[in-house]
């Protein structure tokens, strides 16, 4: 009886209409998963014509879904996601008609080679950790440290291994003298108390493909948080003098008030001198110590 009734329901509920197409246009739909079927988020797809120029792209919404609308014709369709495997095919669109859901499923990209297991020292002269804020909540401020140093050690399996990066606090350079002043200062990074910034990892997460997370613990300002690096390995090189190189970029976001960085009298003031939440990226070259 009560599925009845939640039939009866259902065939009452009116149903949302389809927008309404351009005139001579028609609709390409697209559902795209990972390999066990869960839709995939902000996947990147890049439509061309039969010339192999680019008409359109897009990312898929929160449930792996996109809704292109094109002039008739047939089209290349180039689904990519890191740390999987493209996916290409071709589609005709007609005019007045939506075509049914393509679904699309993309399989994890093969594994780069790992580096040796071993010590693996940083390199600062190809390496580079960045930051993004915002300042009075309009325009972001863009910055760096100038000076680190650090290593990687890597393990027999790459989920047992560890990296230790320690950063110079005074090295902080937003291109302003003036604010990297204030920025070093008790108000601040307080770089007489706190000179170092340090990141200490041991537990490293396979995420499919080149990617990783890399989780450990920031010690900030006087205050130790947990962190996680969402890592994308680049591969292993061989450097101008021969010597072997491993790469990879990560990102991740830090909230301020976690490490006490709340600058309360700033704020009191009217100023909102920085955002709550800083943006951190880093490219990191490491070499094989001879």
């Amino acid at each position: 009886m009560p599925l009845a009734i939640l039939r009866r329901l259902r065939d009452r509920t009116p149903h949302s209409p389809q927008p309404t197409l351009p005139h001579g246009a028609g609709a390409l739909d697209l559902c795209v998963n990972d390999p066990v079927g869960l839709p995939m988020a902000a996947v990147e797809i890049a439509i061309r014509d039969a010339e192999g120029r680019d008409v359109t792209h897009g990312r898929t919404d929160p449930n792996g879904r996109l809704t292109v609308t094109l002039q008739p014709g047939p089209y290349r369709v180039v689904v990519t996601s890191d740390g999987f495997q493209p996916a290409r095919f071709e589609v005709a669109v007609v005019a007045g008609e939506r075509t049914a859901p393509l679904p699309v499923t993309l399989e994890l990209a093969p594994a780069l080679p790992l580096p040796e297991a071993g010590q693996w020292r940083l390199d600062p002269d190809h390496s580079a950790i960045r930051f993004t804020a915002r300042h009075i909540g309009l325009a972001e401020i863009h910055g760096r440290f100038n000076r680190f140093e650090g290593g990687l050690w890597i393990g027999e399996r790459m989920q047992d291994s560890r990296v230790d990066v320690t950063i110079d606090a005074a090295s902080i350079d937003t291109g302003v003298r003036m604010r990297d002043d204030h920025l070093r200062s008790a108000e601040f990074l307080d770089v007489e108390r706190y000179p170092h910034l340090q990141f200490v990892s041991d537990k490293f997460v396979h995420k499919g493909g080149g990617r990783w997370a890399v989780q450990g613990v920031l010690h900030l300002h006087g205050v130790s948080r947990t962190i996680q690096l969402d890592t994308r390995y680049l591969g292993i090189g061989t450097g101008i003098m021969g010597e072997t190189r491993t790469a990879c970029q990560a990102v991740t976001e830090l909230h301020r008030e976690d490490f006490t960085l709340d600058w309360r009298k700033m704020l009191a003031r009217g100023i909102a001198a920085i955002g709550a939440t800083i943006r951190i990226e880093l490219d990191i070259q490491a070499v094989r110590p001879e």
